[in-house]
């Protein structure tokens, strides 16, 4: 695995847009970038980060935009602007060699997990996935602004379940994100016997195994593509074991089931240690219920961990994971803790 250099204060972070440009949220973002700045990064922007257009531009000009940010040296880690949709049409205009010669940290988050799926699965280099460069526009700041700050400068903290999570999001008269409901982590784990499909709760678990994942949504279509390499990441970090992680921004139970079943089918739980869902963004009429009993028929005859509810991905507040790092679960009766190493 390779592990960029990590920036160090007064280093440039060079932002792109391989989805959305942040359109109408100019001063939301201005308000994340004082943060950044106030942590002593120097700020680039290309071109079409500030683009009202939906995608930000045509894909060879944020293929190109992406590009050039590995090519400057004087740039040490490269950020997302923003989600969005439409990064997979980038890919093709991504310049391997040039990212293979010039490896430095890539991060965001949501639909720009299709250039993190590319980074690390078939190039080896490390990804960030968490957060994009918009995502410190809160005030007040959260603790998980805190932890994502420090691992973009390489001091990787253990990260908590939190108390509460904001299942409401934005509230307009007060300005803030209300923190209204319990975090409460589950763990399951299947039978192991062919034929057997049954996800029953359990309370303690401690693993270790490589992080992988991001927005299942955006990995469901970018696997089978040229531009991913899922199947072979797993057989070269066998050893090591995987910890798959996934966060569900709207798929269906029965769509996530699906995903799910066809990555089972590849292989790619073979060797994975546990595998973990963050709160679904979007589940529209579906319940927790609705999604596991749809899981029990992926994972109820497998002997693998599987955690539901986890702080990872589009509810706030989450983790910032590092694709292609050693990660180190700890869960008891309902909390958890994550470490990372550099390994």
């Amino acid at each position: 695995m390779i592990y960029p250099e990590f920036p160090e204060e007064g280093s440039v972070m060079g932002i792109c847009a391989p989805s959305a440009g942040i359109g109408g949220k100019a001063d939301s973002f201005d308000l994340s970038l004082e943060i950044l700045e106030e942590a002593g990064f120097n700020i680039y922007e290309t071109e079409s980060v500030r683009n009202d257009d939906y995608p930000s531009a045509p894909p060879a000009v944020r293929g190109r935009e992406f590009n050039s940010l590995f090519a400057d040296d004087d740039i040490s880690i490269v950020a997302s602007a923003a989600g969005g949709d439409y990064c997979m049409e980038m890919l093709p205009y991504i310049d391997g060699e040039l990212v293979r010669s010039h490896p430095k940290w890539f991060f965001g988050y949501s639909d720009p997990t299709a250039v993190e799926m590319l980074l690390t699965t078939v190039y080896d280099i490390a990804t960030i996935y968490g957060v994009n460069a918009g995502a410190w526009d809160w005030r007040p700041l959260h603790k998980f602004h805190f932890d994502a700050l420090s691992i973009l400068f390489g001091d990787l903290p253990e990260q908590h379940s939190y108390d509460l999570y904001s299942a409401s999001g934005f509230d307009e008269e007060t300005g803030t994100y209300e923190m209204d409901t319990p975090v409460e982590w589950l763990l399951f784990r299947g039978s192991g016997e062919e034929g057997v499909y049954d996800l029953h709760e359990e309370d303690h678990l401690d693993v270790s195994g490589r992080l992988i994942g991001g927005c299942i949504d955006v990995i469901g279509w970018v696997f089978g593509s040229p531009y991913e390499d899922i199947k072979g990441f797993s057989e070269r970090y066998a050893d090591d074991g995987l910890i798959w992680f996934f966060d569900n921004f709207e798929m269906t139970p029965m769509d996530l089931m699906y995903d799910m079943t066809r990555m089972k089918q590849s292989g790619l739980f073979d060797n994975a240690r546990a595998v973990v869902f963050g709160r679904t963004c979007f589940p529209g009429e579906a319940s927790d219920t609705d999604y596991l009993l749809q899981l029990e028929r992926v994972f109820g005859d497998m002997d693998i961990p599987v955690i539901w509810n986890a702080d990872i991905g589009h509810t706030k507040p989450s983790f910032t994971l590092i694709n292609g790092s050693l990660g180190h679960l700890e869960y008891e009766d309902g909390a958890a803790c994550l470490t990372m190493e550099m390994k």
